[in-house]
């Protein structure tokens, strides 16, 4: 072999492992095949989700830095029995992907970038859902099997992309780019009279769903250092409110 190859195959390597010191960790959502959604009973309140009051949050990590914003809440129904969430969902607006730390021409390309076939296709698949399939109390063991709940990025450890204190653990078959598969993570829900809120912090492989732009196993991509990692951290608050369901903010 000679020096030029070897040289070539030393920086590729090299940025190989500097990609894989640099990608975030945290709480993962176990995937698996989707779920049967059983029939929500009859007694169940059913409380109207919040548009105006709820979205998704996103961030989106390469080797060099990354990227984060918001997806409009369309709107959904929390069912809650006895004091306990027992089914429900949501429509995510994926026209409604929004880009919080670009401005002007930067936040326009990068905007309708996710909105093109290389990632969500939203002319093709202009909604996301989530379904709820079964939701339980966040136990102790629960705790222990996740370990830390900390997230390193860039070598440092933040908490921003990790959810302090669940209360409760969701299982659900969330729907993107055509392709259902049944996540579960942790969560924080409240039920308190006339309303439901929930909040969520977890990551994700966008890969599963279909959405492979330069995605980690490309050997083009990590060569040419335009690497975008599968790992996709996402969040939610949700409100829902007894009564007539709000429209989403525009």
């Amino acid at each position: 072999m000679n020096m030029t190859r070897i040289s070539i195959l030393s920086l590729f390597l090299g940025a190989a492992l500097f990609s894989c010191q640099q990608k975030p960790g945290g709480t993962e959502a176990e995937v698996s095949e989707a779920q049967e959604v059983e029939e929500v009973s009859a007694s169940a309140a059913d409380y109207s989700v919040n548009a105006a009051e709820s979205q998704l949050m996103w961030y989106g990590f390469k080797p060099t830095g990354r990227h984060n914003g918001t997806i409009g809440i369309q709107g959904g129904t929390i069912s809650v029995l006895n004091g306990e969430i027992e089914g429900g969902s949501f429509t995510m607006d994926m026209n409604a992907i929004n880009v919080e730390d670009l401005e002007g021409e930067y936040k326009d390309k990068l905007t309708n970038h996710l909105k093109s076939g290389d990632f969500f296709s939203v002319e093709e698949y202009p909604t996301a859902t989530f379904e709820i399939t079964s939701v339980e109390a966040y136990s102790g063991e629960m705790a222990a099997a996740e370990g830390k709940m900390a997230v390193v990025v860039n070598d440092e450890e933040v908490d921003e992309y990790s959810l302090a204190d669940p209360t409760h653990s969701i299982t659900g078959n969330l729907t993107m780019r055509g392709t259902t598969l049944s996540i579960t993570f942790p969560a924080k829900v409240s039920i308190t009279d006339g309303q439901v809120t929930a909040e969520a912090k977890f990551n994700i492989d966008r890969s599963k769903w279909g959405v492979n732009f330069r995605e980690e196993n490309g050997y083009e991509a990590r060569a040419k250092d335009e690497l975008i990692y599968d790992t996709v951290n996402v969040g939610f608050d949700i409100t829902a409110s007894e009564g007539e369901p709000t429209a989403m903010a525009k």
